[in-house]
């Protein structure tokens, strides 16, 4: 079926919707049960499954429409590998980001119900990844967080540009393969840097949280999450072009 270009820009601005929703959903509601219910590890994984899960079902429900890349990193990546027309790169990403802005304005919405979740909320600015750099309590280097943003990007959208190949026998469960390669990211990162490997993911926390007066360190800190993600999309996309005979 062909869709039309308002078909797949909307598709792109539910599926970072119920992307957003599920992974700020988990990591600040989550901050309103008691301390003692589970470890920090256990919250670490409550909010890698959740984001896996959601993304799975994004990409089952709009994969067909707009191809459901969700993250700009992403539409960068399909774009080099020739999968994605010029026109449509920057009108993806706008609808990426207005779909993770609603998302995360709903999330704290809900989190403005609770006075201590708000102010529990607030200090984590919406769930936005950070690094030591401006005071954010991560404590580990720029250089650390940006390396670990592009190697994790990098294997991210391999996975993503390789296993939805029209030819790849598995590509029906390309959305499994997907979501569990997104589990695995945020295992490794966020303990590190909150962990962001999509720049939509990063951008509608730390945009909402400087709204409020005070710290404003996460959208200090969002250039980091644009460029890396962006970075290890395009290094991607070079080696899905050699594979695919098309990088000489």
């Amino acid at each position: 079926m062909m869709w039309s270009r308002a078909q797949r820009y909307v598709a792109e601005f539910v599926g970072t919707f119920g992307l957003l929703l599920s992974v700020t959903g988990a990591a600040l509601l989550s901050l309103n049960v008691d301390a003692g219910f589970y470890s920090a590890d256990a919250r670490v994984l409550l909010i890698s499954l959740a984001l896996g899960l959601g993304v799975i079902g994004m990409v089952y429900a709009f994969g067909d429409v707009s191809g459901a890349h969700l993250n700009p990193a992403v539409t960068v990546a399909m774009w080099i590998s020739g999968r994605t027309k010029a026109g449509d790169v920057v009108p993806y990403i706008v609808a990426q980001l207005a779909g993770g802005l609603l998302a995360v304005g709903v999330i704290a919405g809900v989190a403005y119900g609770s006075a201590p979740l708000w102010s529990a909320a607030q200090s984590a600015a919406l769930a936005s990844q950070g690094y030591r750099g401006n005071g954010a309590p991560y404590g580990v280097a720029v250089g650390s967080v940006f390396l670990l943003e592009v190697v994790l990007t990098l294997f991210l959208v391999l996975v993503i540009l390789r296993s939805t190949q029209r030819e790849n026998f598995s590509k029906n469960l390309a959305p499994v393969g997907i979501g569990l390669t997104l589990i695995m990211t945020n295992l490794v990162a966020i303990p590190i840097d909150g962990a962001s490997v999509n720049p939509a993911r990063s951008f509608a926390p730390a945009l909402l949280s400087a709204m409020w007066p005070g710290d404003r360190w996460a959208i200090q800190q969002d250039w980091l999450f644009w460029v890396a993600p962006i970075v290890g999309g395009v290094l991607a996309a070079l080696i899905d072009r050699y594979y695919s005979g098309r990088g000489g």
